[in-house]
């Protein structure tokens, strides 16, 4: 009997059996963090997490092909922003009840953005924060919003048009009805897509300006918490709890910026030829004139006194030696191509 129960249990828990509650999990946990108290290694585990999942989202979308490659992305931009959202709860919970216990308190990774990026010093700490808050809600998001506004608008004024194309290579025959559905659904996909994510690029608005007002309330709260509950002098209670708030700020903006880079690098695709790195690579160096006269330029401010010499003669040098390269690579392939077309006659 028990051997039978053991059967049937590894039976359901099978890759297959579990797959499709991993989402409805995650969400669950996510939620429970907002409520249940957690140990500070959980902590450092989920903010570590959090920094995986952002680096991967934000890898898939520079390997994405085309942006229905990654359909699901506003359905990950609003988890990815429900999860950075919790942490800052239950990381604001550890900060105020255990802060005035020093500055490990609230985990290694708050610790470490809070001392090693800004060097410990909590005006270079919120300096950057507020660069990287602004740089965020600012420029990224606010150019990946209008972006996929503009595409959901006019992918949506050219379904007609797209949908008769489709109806009349039918009609000629060109493709069969299994084609034609495929086509049609890809189209209603698009749309759908663009249109999500013209909704979607609000939460990371929104994520942004919430971590500029928990910033805040945290440093108030700190403040109050050490001098009023923990008899701790005005400076020390601010210099420690703006560490702290500090450090978890940065931890939760960093991964919010990556995550809206991806968003920018989804909606900005143009074509299907590649990925971003590919495209990018190949169109930026594909002209060897333009390293050149790039080359030449660097160059001359290389020339002036007072200037980085070294750096930028030897900026100027490795692009004239990739122009050089490439200018090779073309005449090499010209060649390559002409020497069939002349064999042809003979």
């Amino acid at each position: 009997m028990a051997m039978n129960d053991a059967l049937k249990l590894r039976q359901l828990l099978t890759p297959a059996n579990l797959r499709p509650l991993a989402a409805p999990l995650l969400i669950i946990v996510i939620l429970s963090m907002m409520v249940l108290p957690l140990p500070v290694f959980l902590l450092d585990v989920f903010f570590t997490f959090n920094i995986a999942i952002s680096v991967m989202v934000m890898l898939v979308a520079m390997y994405s092909t085309r942006p229905l490659d990654f359909s699901v992305f506003p359905t990950v931009l609003l988890v990815t922003t429900l999860l950075r959202l919790s942490l800052n709860v239950a990381s604001t919970r550890i900060v105020l009840l255990e802060g005035h216990a020093g500055p490990d308190a609230a985990g290694k990774v708050i610790e470490a953005f809070g001392h090693f990026l800004v060097g410990g010093n909590t005006a270079v700490g919120l300096v950057v924060f507020i660069i990287l808050t602004l740089i965020n809600f600012v420029v990224i998001t606010k150019g990946a919003g209008r972006i996929a506004e503009v595409s959901a608008r006019f992918t949506l004024d050219a379904m007609p048009g797209k949908q008769m194309a489709i109806d009349a290579d039918l009609n000629a025959g060109l493709v069969d009805e299994k084609e034609a559905k495929r086509r049609r659904k890809e189209i209603a996909q698009e749309s759908d897509f663009y249109g999500a994510m013209d909704g979607a690029s609000k939460f990371v608005r929104g994520d942004a300006v919430a971590g500029i007002i928990i910033l805040m309330i945290n440093i108030l709260g700190g403040l109050f918490v050490g001098v009023m509950q923990h008899d701790m002098a005005v400076g020390d209670a601010a210099h420690t709890y703006t560490l702290l708030t500090i450090g978890d700020g940065l931890v939760a903006q960093i991964p919010s910026l990556i995550v809206s880079v991806a968003a920018g690098l989804v909606v900005s695709r143009v074509g299907d030829e590649g990925d971003v790195g590919e495209l990018v690579i190949g169109q930026l160096f594909s002209n060897p004139q333009v390293m050149v006269l790039t080359a030449a330029i660097i160059g001359v401010l290389g020339l002036i006194p007072g200037m980085p010499n070294l750096v930028f003669l030897l900026l100027a040098a490795t692009l004239g030696g990739m122009a050089w390269m490439r200018r090779k690579r073309i005449a090499e392939d010209a060649a390559a191509a002409a020497a069939p077309a002349a064999a042809a006659p003979a």
